[in-house]
């Protein structure tokens, strides 16, 4: 019995000991798989964080929050005087997400796609077919239509009310370029794409300043995507794009414009153009082109020249519709051009204006055995004469007595071998001959604008330095260029070149400018009444082989003659008229032009009356004892002008002295000088010889030193001596 107690007790203890080694083993078991779980988790963790964290990131911040652009207002562009010629206005942008336009069943997600296409094909005049198309379509984003204006997004948010439609369809703000005068100096301002980026004109050489930068706003948003308040959020705000201030003038631009269509039209041309410049600062104040477009539909041809071959025109062809042909084309400037070569042989002492017998004209020049015709023969003249006939043999000889070196010399110092930079895009540079190779007959023909090419706007530059004192300025398009956040003002500043000729011969070249207008002859139609105008007409044959390009008449113009403020450029191509020189063809156009610009301008008349008509004079008031506001007024009414300095309110200063005195018979337009007693200095001008010149060039000159002349004989014959004071003797 004891042993058999003793065996119990024995195996309870083994059982016992063998239990709690199973025990064990089972807890280091699941002991040793947590530990392992746990590494794999660490791991795994580990590797999340430190391996896969900043992609993980990223992916969390893209999903949590939301980046939306807020568009920058591009940049409005005005004339000179504040007329908006360019702004942009608040528009929409129409897209959809095909795949979350769904139904409950596919029959409703049908009919739902159909309901949609209809009505986003409805309010915005498309297709229906291709908007349905685009509405089933597999891709993640469709855009219906941009640039879509408010009255068409009320219309679709009305309709996405009533027919309870709130995902799928996105309205996103946007902007759309307009231009408030439609084809007013389409040439100059160019217009947009699709994207609001200039693609011609100011609008893509100025296209980085009227931009802008767009902001934006970064926030966070919940699984729904609904925005959610987040301390961390931003708001970047949008820089809007500059304001451009040209310094083209709308009504002058408008002047220009209506003249240049009127005489394109009658001459039945190809097309022309216009450029008015201030020559005293290279302001351009207008540059007109026709046949032009309309920059709010610059796609569809507005006028019949370009609309009858439109549909057969490629791509790169209708590009030429946009082309400002001023300043991207090139042209044989003519006779027009024979002005840079008169002042170069003035410069250079190889002639003066009115040396007797000094050239000689028999209908014909030869060079290198080719015959040179002449428009007539003019026999022996001085160089006003071969200017007044648009000589091309008295231009020869003088080509050959200047020589190529001093030519090239002075076209070079007149920028005529080198781009404007004027601000518009697309700009090319002229043709001449290699200096090394010009011949003879080379040198005769280009000396008259023949042979070699230049682009209007380069013409016009260098005749306004002749209008200048003879100082080139670089002739610029923009004025000022505004900050819209914050009104900073940025001047462009007026750049001078360089002196090209001197004061004195640029002068005598003005004085010669208006014998040409004053002369009995076809120049004669560039006159305008009451003010003294310098000009050259040009009639620019074909290049050889190019016979299709057909003439340009041309005329360039200075006014006033005696101050020159505006300088004028006209040229129309190819017109089809039997009477095609430039007298006939653009004169009147350079008159009309200029008889609305000058009063416009508020430039006064400045042409004497000549005449010899003594009923035609005009008694000089007594305006002594009277204030300066009064004795101006009834100067004026009398028909004279008045000429003071005066620092003190003129409404106030009494009148001292006047000169000349009262009850001196004088033409129209005569200048009186009044005196005050703050202001009683005399000042002495030494008279010019004007022996050989006629009753009209000396007004001219007279009038530029503020002289006054009376004239006793004809106005066109020649002074027999010098003037006293203000009397002068002709044949």
């Amino acid at each position: 019995m004891g042993k058999k107690n003793k065996k119990i007790s024995k195996i309870k203890k083994f059982h016992k000991k063998d239990i709690n080694n199973v025990t064990t083993v089972k807890i280091r078991v699941c002991m040793f798989c947590m530990f392992i779980v746990l590494f794999a988790l660490v791991s795994r963790i580990g590797f999340l964080q430190f391996v896969q964290g900043a992609d993980l990131k990223e992916k969390a911040y893209k999903q949590q929050t939301v980046n939306k652009l807020i568009s920058a207002k591009r940049g409005n562009i005005l004339d000179s005087t504040g007329k908006v010629l360019a702004t942009s206005a608040q528009v929409d942008t129409v897209s959809i997400n095909p795949t979350k336009i769904t139904g409950k069943t596919d029959k409703e997600t049908k009919s739902k796609k159909e309901s949609l296409a209809h009505a986003l094909s409805e309010i915005f005049e498309l297709d229906y077919e291709e908007t349905l198309a685009k509405v089933n379509s597999t891709s993640s984003i469709q855009t219906i239509a941009k640039k879509v204006e408010q009255d068409k997004i009320d219309k679709l948010k009305t309709w996405m009310q009533e027919n309870k439609f709130s995902v799928g369809i996105n309205i996103d703000e946007d902007t759309k370029r307009y231009y408030p005068y439609n084809n007013l100096a389409a040439y100059v301002i160019g217009f947009c794409n699709s994207e609001n980026q200039g693609i011609y004109g100011v609008e893509r050489s100025y296209n980085s300043y009227l931009t802008g930068t767009p902001g934006k706003i970064v926030t966070s948003t919940d699984v729904y995507k609904d925005e959610i308040s987040d301390e961390n959020g931003k708001y970047i705000e949008a820089e809007n794009g500059n304001n451009i201030v040209l310094t083209i003038d709308a009504n002058v631009q408008g002047i220009a414009e209506k003249y240049l269509k009127e005489a394109v039209e009658l001459n039945h041309a190809r097309n022309g153009n216009v450029i008015i410049m201030n020559p005293n600062n290279g302001n351009v104040l207008a540059m007109a082109q026709y046949p032009d477009y309309d920059l709010n539909t610059p796609f569809t041809p507005t006028t019949q020249y370009w609309a009858d071959k439109w549909d057969s025109l490629s791509s790169s062809d209708k590009t030429e519709m946009y082309r400002n042909i001023m300043v991207s084309s090139r042209y044989d400037p003519g006779s027009t051009f024979k002005l840079i070569g008169a002042s170069v042989a003035l410069e250079e002492n190889i002639t003066t204006t009115d040396v007797q017998n000094d050239f000689s004209c028999i209908g014909y020049e030869m060079f290198a055995e080719e015959k040179v015709k002449c428009t007539g023969i003019h026999g022996n003249q001085t160089l006003r004469k071969v200017l007044e006939n648009s000589c091309n043999p008295g231009m020869m000889q003088l080509a050959s007595r200047i020589g190529k070196r001093s030519l090239y010399k002075y076209y070079n110092a007149y920028g005529l071998f080198a781009k404007t930079n004027v601000g518009l895009p697309e700009e090319i540079n002229s043709y001449f001959y290699d200096e090394s190779k010009i011949v003879s007959a080379e040198l005769a023909t280009m000396i008259f604008g023949q042979g070699i090419q230049v682009t209007p706007m380069q013409l016009i530059t260098s005749i306004s330095a002749i209008a200048n004192d003879g100082v080139l300025m670089k002739p610029k398009i923009v004025k000022q260029i505004i900050n819209t956040d914050n009104n900073a003002v940025t001047n462009i500043e007026d750049k001078e070149i360089r002196q090209v000729i001197s004061k004195e011969t640029a002068s005598q070249m003005l004085d010669m400018m208006e014998s040409v207008v004053n002369s009995v002859g076809s120049a004669s139609n560039g006159s305008v009444k009451g003010y003294s105008i310098g000009g050259k007409t040009g009639t620019s044959e074909p290049r050889k082989h190019h016979e299709e390009e057909g003439y340009v008449a041309s005329f360039v113009a200075v006014a006033p003659a005696s101050n020159p403020e505006i300088v004028i450029l006209v040229a129309i191509y190819d017109p089809h008229v039997k009477n095609y020189h430039g007298g006939q063809v653009a004169g009147p156009v350079v008159s009309k032009i200029l008889s609305e610009v000058l009063p416009y301008l508020g430039i006064s008349a400045d042409k004497i009356d000549v005449s010899t008509n003594s009923n035609s004079t005009i008694t000089v008031p007594n305006v002594e004892n009277k204030t300066v506001a009064e004795a101006q007024k009834n100067i004026t009414n009398a028909g004279l002008r008045c000429n003071f300095n005066l620092t003190g309110n003129k409404n106030e200063v009494l009148v001292t002295d006047q000169v000349p005195e009262a009850g001196t018979k004088l033409p129209n337009n005569s200048l009186v000088m009044l005196y005050t007693e703050e202001n009683n200095v005399r000042t002495s001008t030494t008279v010019p010889d004007l022996s050989g010149k006629t009753a009209s060039q000396a007004a001219s000159s007279l009038k530029s030193k503020n002289l006054n002349i009376n004239i006793e004989g004809s106005r066109y014959s020649n002074i027999t001596r010098s003037c006293k004071w203000n009397f002068c003797r002709t044949r």
